[in-house]
């Protein structure tokens, strides 16, 4: 079983960005089960929660989430990539995801989408509830007033997270959700050893910065 961290989702505007995140999701792909921890993460960009997500499904794309423009009224639509730098954790394994009050915008979307496809099992605390993205307005050289301009709309549930949150699949406080996790995984490779089939071994994932067996 692996755990992984992730604070933010930056931008990946680079072959070095894109390369360092192959890199980390390859070091958990042989893991029996996964836990990704959002709890601090505040958010980022939709491209890099897509890129992150597609690890976690196979090479057909999934449709994760659409955006809603209020000024010109165009949708873009966000999709799992089908050619991807490293190696897949892929679509049948179990996953975890971790949440806390403080889990926000790009976070939330990673734990909604995940969710609504039933990819994942939320556990944790109820988000923030920050779904629509604001850009700045200037008002004089002091104040200035944050605008929304969109709103996500996901494919699934026809809505998205704003006010509301993404609530849990497990409700226990933040600082018990990896503990919780940690148990359900072991009961899930459990179940998965003593399923009928034939038996397979993967060699444990090694750890690395913010990876943790």
């Amino acid at each position: 079983m692996a755990h992984v961290s992730i604070e933010s989702f930056p931008p990946v505007d680079t072959n070095e960005e894109r390369e360092g995140i192959a890199a980390l999701m390859s070091q958990v792909a042989d893991a029996d089960a996964l836990v990704i921890d959002l709890r601090s993460n505040h958010g980022g960009s939709p491209d890099t929660v897509a890129l992150v997500a597609s690890y976690l499904f196979d090479e057909t794309p999934v449709h994760l989430n659409d955006m809603f423009r209020r000024d010109t009224g165009y949708t873009a639509q966000s999709w799992t990539s089908r050619e991807l730098r490293g190696t897949r954790f892929g679509s049948k394994k179990p996953v975890y995801v971790l949440t806390s009050r403080d889990t926000f915008s790009g976070g939330e979307e990673f734990a909604y989408d995940l969710q609504a496809l039933r990819r994942a099992t939320i556990v944790g605390e109820t988000t923030g509830g920050g779904a629509h993205p604001m850009e700045p307005y200037l008002l004089d050289q002091w104040f200035q007033m944050r605008v929304p301009w969109g709103r996500p709309i996901n494919p699934i549930t026809k809505t998205n997270w704003e006010g509301v949150g993404v609530v849990p699949d497990v409700q226990v406080p933040a600082a018990d959700a990896l503990a919780q996790a940690h148990r359900r995984a072991l009961d899930d490779i459990a179940g998965s050893v003593r399923s009928p089939g034939p038996a397979t071994t993967r060699p444990r994932t090694p750890g690395i910065p913010g990876v943790v067996d």
